[in-house]
């Protein structure tokens, strides 16, 4: 599946200004900037399932179908419900505070997520 595998951050481009306008706290913003997330993404068919560990051991679990409304957890622990699509080749998902789409240029995994004008964009490379 196209999805599938494990990739890890090597680039970003507007982290700080996007962390700002969601009203991070500058320490957490600091200390997520230069931080080698790993995620791992296991698609079977419509059905997901999207972890991203954090250095430190903090994992991040969501488990959705496309389609279909799913209980989701955002980076900081905030539950909310959403309904993942697929438009293309692009995932699409509208979290609490911002729009967010994944997909897979060349083998590598592109986030893109906009809120108050600000878009941030985090490309992995696959390790597996």
């Amino acid at each position: 599946m196209a999805f599938t595998g494990k990739y890890e951050v090597t680039s970003q481009e507007n982290y700080e200004e996007f962390m700002k306008v969601l009203k991070y706290p500058a320490e957490i913003i600091e200390k997520g900037k230069n931080a080698k997330v790993i995620t791992e993404v296991t698609q079977n068919g419509n059905n997901f399932t999207w972890s991203q560990i954090y250095p430190g051991g903090k994992t991040m679990k969501n488990m959705f179908a496309i389609g279909q409304e799913s209980e989701m957890e955002t980076m900081d622990g905030k539950k909310f419900k959403a309904t993942v699509k697929m438009e293309g080749n692009k995932l699409i998902c509208d979290f609490p505070n911002y729009h967010h789409t994944s997909e897979i240029e060349g083998g590598n995994l592109v986030e893109i997520s906009t809120c108050g004008g600000v878009t941030y964009k985090r490309i992995s490379n696959r390790l597996a």
